[in-house]
């Protein structure tokens, strides 16, 4: 070969260091997730774990969902945050426990069995109550088995081979038993008081179980004419329950409001007043009644001061009317009541005491009677004057004709001023979704203000003060915003409603004695050895034996004579079933907790009305405070418009699609990439951005895992050994760690992922790893760079495996098997690995936070050349970076700025910046003016070097001679 023809070109592919791992791109997580699952099961990674000891507990208590349907994304998003915590809090140093549980009793289940019936044209009643109740129970197994797998399919860890249910034996024995307590220490009473209820399902409605839809009411004015006094006016009352008025007892006045005396002139067509008639009216509201009755001109009279109310005694409309036989014929008095206002109606409020909780506390002030007018379904009573059987709400939920009837029957009695329509918000039962109206009729209740004297005074006397002082003093809120929502609904609830009048249920397990009022001391029966047999006989044969036949005879004899006493076959709320799972589980069950009280209850905000607030009443009951020392609440899942989801418009997005397009976590990351503290959004749109977030930070992972094959400790290097670049680096995986850490901690999920997501993406993928790329790939495998970058991979990889591990379970036990495989290895067997605090180095950090801002500078500049062809890669340049700042040109000179910026060559001055020189605004005293790399290409690392073509080793740099060699 002549010496002046030039070399041939020599491939060096074959040795370049380039990643290596079968970690694929694609995730495959709708088909791989599932292999995962099985593993985890079959080498049991939940009761390995619970072998780890002296570990310090965490016990995170399960709010019940209910046994009965599919689950929805408000269900995923719920247990994801609770496997979240789970699995943080054990990878943190806890012996972290979950025991999930089902709510089983209760409506929604019988309602479902009745349809059933219904649909056979079978009558429910006339089936035997224990038959009946066990088709309820097979309904709720049936739901639990498919629920149980749904739930697992999202990656949740916990204890699914043995959950806890309310209808267990020992449950419903424990229930009874925390009932019977409240029997014992006098909170138990049988009142007669207005109670929400549902005339479809014929039973009384906990405030948890009511949802408020739109709904068209009439509204009607009526006169009450005075027997004496007021200068013969008529009080004016405006209601929208039309039904109530048969069982008017007073009408109530607001002692701060002004009164006027109104004299009616002249009317429009139509109207059902009465040129001349006298009206009392407050002030603020009689131009809107006088709208409503069509009356065209009006004078107002006078002032009617409150007190001349005093004493004043009304007539019933239907007072005399011709068929009422004196049904009406009564006093109404007109009586003082703060509910009072002049906000909209007339001033005057028409006092029902049976049917509101306004008018009952007034009735319970003023001594007024009550009425038992309207039957379970809705009706009223058959004998009832004039409306005798009309029903109110329709067994199918819709409007019966006791409205009209009443709207009829005042016109007729001359009583009617006025009528309409009104759109307002409404209660509706959550479940059959009907009208609910106010019912006066027998049932028991928790009474919260009672003094109790049960050596459990710590935190109050009454179960209200217990219940508010463990708000304030007892629990830790997330966010702080539940504590104020719970305290003032428990500061103003009344006394709690224990009983249904249902049949799939615990059953209120006590006996009233025949012929005593509820009010008499001898009316309950209260003795520890009938108690501890009925505990006894739902151990071993679960509450079914409270209704077969003897049962009474069983359990009170040789203690009192059954014959003297009735049993109560009312079922429990079930929210004292829920309320009460915390003596079941966390008390009864070994992987429950010393004491009862659970470090954490977490549900949706909805259940500050409902299992926050039932647990917080029962415990209060009979544990003397809160059954918690952590509460958190997360918002409900919206469409992706912020819409609420709806079948019926379609924008529902069920957790099983989801994973069938994408995988589990991808749910998964969508939580935590979510703000939990309000209402969620999701839709296709945000899932195909969740997954481009998943596939950034698959691909840093992969990066990882290529660069690490072989690597094992011989390797390794000590921080003090490594260069500066991966000593920053270990300083921001020691910030890290205290980040990831804290926000764990603190149930700060999306601050954790956000933590770790832009560290990936921004500190590793677009900085270290892009700058470490050619150390890694072209270093000799002994050089100190290569190895130190090499250590630096591997604690990357078991911090950020571990981090990641309780968001992404199913890729991060990929990630980890790709490089540790075997059947007993997995990432969840492992806690987060412990980083020294002494890689932190803040004026390291300080050093390379000016370094990277000045890179910052010189890739910008970079990329305006490459945009305009100057350069097709940034190892083409050597540009020169001027620099005003003395100490950072000190910075840089002290490091391989060139190799930190990805180009070939590159010179640090603090000279004056040409103006040609390029600047970023956002990096002042920084200046970069391009000039392109001097020499010839090297064949190996691409670099644009002097010396390339000097060596051995034909086109190579003396870096690439040398690792050759």
């Amino acid at each position: 070969m002549c010496a002046d023809t030039p070399e041939a070109s020599v491939d060096y592919r074959d040795t370049v260091f380039l990643p290596e791992t079968d970690f694929p791109m694609r995730a495959g997580l709708p088909a791989r997730e599932p292999e995962w699952l099985a593993r985890w099961e079959r080498i049991g990674i939940y009761d390995r774990l619970r072998e780890k000891q002296d570990r310090p507990s965490f016990v995170l208590h399960d709010g019940p969902p209910y046994a009965n349907g599919h689950l929805h994304i408000g269900h995923a998003l719920n247990k994801i945050l609770k496997d979240f915590i789970v699995r943080s809090q054990q990878m943190m140093g806890h012996d972290a426990r979950y025991v999930p549980g089902w709510d089983c009793h209760g409506l929604p289940i019988e309602w479902k069995i009745e349809e059933q019936y219904r649909a056979k044209g079978l009558d429910k009643d006339a089936v035997d109550v224990v038959d009946f109740r066990q088709e309820c129970r097979k309904f709720a197994e049936g739901w639990i088995d498919i629920q149980r797998e749904e739930f697992k399919r999202l990656g949740i860890t916990g204890k699914w081979d043995k959950p806890y249910l309310t209808m267990d034996y020992h449950a419903e024995a424990v229930i009874a038993d925390e009932f019977m307590k409240l029997l014992m220490n006098g909170t138990l009473y049988q009142g007669s008081k207005p109670v929400m209820w549902s005339p479809v399902e014929k039973t009384a409605l906990a405030e948890a179980e009511v949802e408020y839809h739109d709904h068209t009411s009439h509204t009607i004015w009526v006169r009450f004419k005075p027997v004496a006094g007021l200068d013969g006016a008529q009080v004016v009352i405006w209601t929208t329950t039309p039904w109530t008025i048969p069982q008017n007892r007073a009408v109530a006045y607001g002692p701060g409001i002004a009164y006027g005396l109104y004299r009616v002139d002249t009317l429009e067509e139509k109207s059902t007043a009465t040129e001349g008639e006298t009206l009392v009216l407050a002030d603020a509201l009689a131009q809107s009644v006088m709208t409503a009755a069509k009356v065209a001109g009006f004078t107002r009279i006078r002032d009617v001061s409150v007190s001349e109310f005093e004493g004043v005694i009304l007539r019933h409309p239907y007072a005399g009317v011709d068929g009422g036989n004196g049904e009406w014929d009564y006093d109404v008095p007109m009586l003082p009541g703060d509910h009072v206002t002049d906000d909209a109606g007339t001033g005057f409020v028409h006092t029902a005491p049976s049917h509101g909780d306004d008018d009952y506390q007034l009735g319970l002030k003023f001594g007024l009677q009550m009425t038992y007018n309207v039957e379970p379904d809705g009706s009223y009573r058959a004998d009832l004057p004039l409306f005798g059987g009309q029903a109110i709400i329709l067994p199918d939920g819709k409007e019966g004709p006791a409205n009209v009837s009443n709207i009829k029957q005042l016109a007729y009695a001359g009583a009617l001023l006025a009528k309409g329509k009104v759109k307002h918000s409404y209660p509706h039962s959550w479940r059959s979704k009907a009208p609910l109206i106010y019912r006066n009729t027998p049932q028991w209740f928790a009474a919260i203000d009672y003094k109790l004297d049960d050596g459990m005074g710590t935190y109050g006397d009454t179960i209200r003060e217990r219940a508010l002082t463990s708000i304030d003093q007892l629990v830790q809120w997330t966010p702080q915003t539940g504590r104020n929502r719970l305290f003032s609904m428990i500061e103003a609830r009344p006394d709690w409603v224990l009983s249904r009048q249902r049949a799939w249920g615990v059953p209120l397990t006590c006996f009233v004695k025949k012929g005593l009022r509820p009010t008499d001391p001898d009316f309950l029966l209260r003795d520890p050895q009938v108690n501890a047999r009925i505990k006894e006989a739902f151990e071993t044969e679960g509450a079914d034996v409270w209704y077969t036949p003897g049962f009474k005879q069983k359990m009170l004899g040789n203690v009192v004579n059954p014959d003297d006493y009735d049993q109560v076959f009312d079922v429990l709320d079930v929210w004292f079933d829920s309320g009460s799972t915390h003596a079941f589980v966390l008390r009864d069950r070994p992987d429950g907790t010393p004491d009862g009280i659970a470090d954490l209850y977490l549900e949706g905000t909805d259940q500050h009305r409902g299992w926050f607030h039932s647990s917080m009443l029962q415990a209060c009951a009979t544990k003397g405070r809160a059954p918690y020392r952590g509460v958190l609440t997360h918002g409900f899942t919206l469409d992706e418009k912020g819409m609420k989801m709806s079948k019926s418009l379609g924008n529902t997005v069920a957790p099983a699609d989801v994973i069938k397009d994408y995988g589990a976590d991808i749910l998964r990351l969508w939580v935590a990439q979510s703000d939990y503290t309000v209402d969620l959004r999701i839709g296709k749109e945000i899932l195909k951005g969740v997954a481009d977030s998943y596939r950034r930070l698959r691909n840093t992972l992969r990066f990882m895992l290529g660069n690490l094959a072989g690597f094992d400790e011989a390797e390794r290097i000590a921080p003090a050994e490594m260069p500066e670049l991966e000593q920053w680096l270990l300083h921001r995986l020691a910030e890290l760690d205290q980040t990831v850490r804290k926000g764990y901690k603190a149930y700060d999920f999306q601050g954790v992922f956000q933590a770790l997501f832009n560290f990936c993406t921004v500190d590793l993928s677009a900085f270290y790893f892009d700058i470490r790329k050619d150390a890694l790939y072209c270093d000799a495998p002994d050089s100190t760079r290569r190895r130190a970058a090499r250590t630096v991979l591997d604690l990357l990889f078991h911090r950020l495996t571990g981090w990641l591990a309780p968001i992404l379970p199913f890729t991060m036990e990929d990630v980890w098997l790709s490089r540790f495989p075997g059947e007993d290895s997995s990432i969840h067997l492992l806690d987060f690995a412990d980083t020294p605090a002494d890689w932190r180095n803040e004026p390291l950090a300080a050093k390379w936070d000016g370094i990277r801002r000045a890179r910052r500078a010189v890739t910008a500049a970079l990329e305006v050349q490459r945009t305009a062809k100057m350069i097709g890669a940034s190892l083409e340049a050597a540009p020169v970076v001027h620099v005003e700042d003395a100490n950072l040109a000190t910075a840089l000179k002290s490091v391989n700025f060139a190799d930190l910026c990805i180009t070939s060559g590159l010179s640090v001055t603090g000279d004056p910046a040409p103006n040609e020189a390029f600047r970023l605004p956002e990096v002042p005293g920084v200046a970069v003016v391009f000039e392109t790399a001097m020499g010839e290409k090297c064949e190996r690392c691409w670099k644009i070097l002097p010396d390339v073509g000097s060596h051995a080793h034909p086109h190579t740099c003396k870096r690439c001679n040398d690792a050759l060699n």
